[in-house]
């Protein structure tokens, strides 16, 4: 509880004297609320209407569940499948590097005119937005086995999925939840950028709706939610990895 304490109390204060250095600034300066609103109309703005919010959030929420789920299963199976097999992962490797280079909101449009506006080209542009780091992560964690033990296993006799199971896999574990911690926060920006493109009832929706309305205090209280939705999925995946992994190799602990 203590070091808990210790980790979160630092970045809670600077969040805090932003706020208050944002409120006494709009007032000070007399700042249009269009330009930029102050945090207490944002505050008032967000409880005005919170049934409607909570809806919303919901439909995004679902949206960016569904699409990091289906993500993370893309990343694990590609990762595994470069592993096992060297001469695909020579072929393959540099063009998934390669396809991070091409701008999301760019093959949104062509998505859309391919799949129409349902949720299949939602959830490939979440999909493609989460695979990646998924996928580098976990062949980086799986490169790294303990030689030792690896040599070991193989003079003992044991089979690639036995090696695979009960060595490769648990040993990859902490950078399998690194990029999953990445790709649960990726996941968000993925829907926001979905819901821009498509039609939907989420929060991606709502602010392109308010942009159209010069209703600048609603798009931040999106802005609010969309960092809330990140902070509490990559909470989430924290609290897993600690579960799932009780104890450090000791050449981590240095």
């Amino acid at each position: 509880m203590r070091s808990w304490f210790k980790m979160v109390w630092p970045p809670l204060v600077a969040v805090i004297l932003f706020i208050l250095v944002w409120q006494i600034a709009t007032s000070v300066f007399a700042i249009d609320k269009w330009v930029l609103p102050s945090p207490t109309d944002i505050g008032k703005e967000a409880a005005a209407d919170p049934a409607n919010l909570w809806a919303k959030t919901l439909s995004t929420l679902q949206l960016t569940l569904l699409g990091l789920v289906i993500g993370l299963a893309v990343g694990l199976i590609i990762a595994i499948a470069l592993h096992f097999i060297p001469i695909l992962k020579s072929a393959l490797y540099p063009l998934i590097i390669l396809s991070q280079n091409i701008p999301t909101i760019a093959l949104a449009p062509l998505l859309v005119v391919w799949f129409g506006f349902d949720l299949t080209p939602k959830l490939i542009i979440i999909t493609l937005v989460c695979f990646f780091p998924v996928a580098v992560a976990t062949l980086d964690g799986l490169s790294r086995t303990d030689h030792v033990m690896l040599n070991y296993m193989r003079m003992i006799g044991a089979s690639k999925g036995q090696i695979f199971r009960k060595l490769e896999l648990p040993y990859a574990l902490p950078s399998i939840l690194s990029g999953v911690k990445i790709a649960s926060t990726y996941s968000v920006m993925g829907a926001i950028i979905a819901e821009w493109m498509g039609s939907g009832t989420g929060i991606g929706q709502y602010m392109m709706m308010q942009k159209s309305s010069f209703r600048t205090d609603r798009i931040f209280v999106a802005i609010m939610i969309i960092v809330v939705m990140s902070l509490l999925l990559f909470t989430l995946i924290v609290l897993l990895e600690k579960w799932l992994i009780r104890y450090k190799p000791e050449r981590e602990k240095h």
